[in-house]
């Protein structure tokens, strides 16, 4: 009796796990001695047909000079993502936004230097491409620099850094 009471909570218990969505990836930042893991702001499927739109940035106080580290789950480092990095200049200027495109599959961190030691890191972002690409009114593709159809960011996940 006791074996089959056992197996039918095990049993209910993978049927009540297997009926739950499964949870859209999270990123984990890391700068100054500090960590953080995101949620991502938006995450659409594949295919971009249903999205989740109520996510928030995470902020981490960091100084000038310091790099931020990015760590990935396989769900967006095995697909085509890449990193926007926006930083100011030690008199606040802002400068212009840098981006790194990993297409290969096999990223699963990268860290962002800073230009200077000076340069203070404001936001990075993590935006994970999907399967669907853009397209204009006519429904015809818009094409990339090298005539390949754009792709359309699936999710994107925020670092929003305040200086220490």
């Amino acid at each position: 009796m006791r074996r089959s009471v056992v197996a039918l909570v095990a049993a209910g218990a993978a049927v009540t796990t297997g009926c739950s969505a499964p949870q859209p990836p999270e990123v984990t930042f890391y700068t100054d001695g500090d960590s953080v893991t995101a949620r991502p702001l938006s995450y659409c499927d594949a295919l971009l047909t249903e999205c989740d739109t109520d996510g928030d940035p995470v902020t981490l106080k960091s100084r000038p000079g310091q790099p931020v580290q990015i760590s990935l789950p396989s769900e967006i480092s095995e697909t085509p993502w890449l990193v926007i990095v926006q930083s100011a200049a030690p008199d606040g200027t802002l400068l212009p936004m840098r981006q790194e495109v990993f297409t290969d599959g096999t990223r699963h961190a990268h860290t962002v230097i800073p230009e200077t030691p000076e340069h203070q890191t404001l936001v990075v972002e993590v935006q994970q491409l999907g399967a669907a690409y853009a397209v204009d009114e006519q429904d015809t593709p818009i094409l990339d620099e090298r005539g390949e159809p754009q792709l359309v960011v699936r999710g994107v996940w925020s670092l929003q850094i305040t200086p220490a």
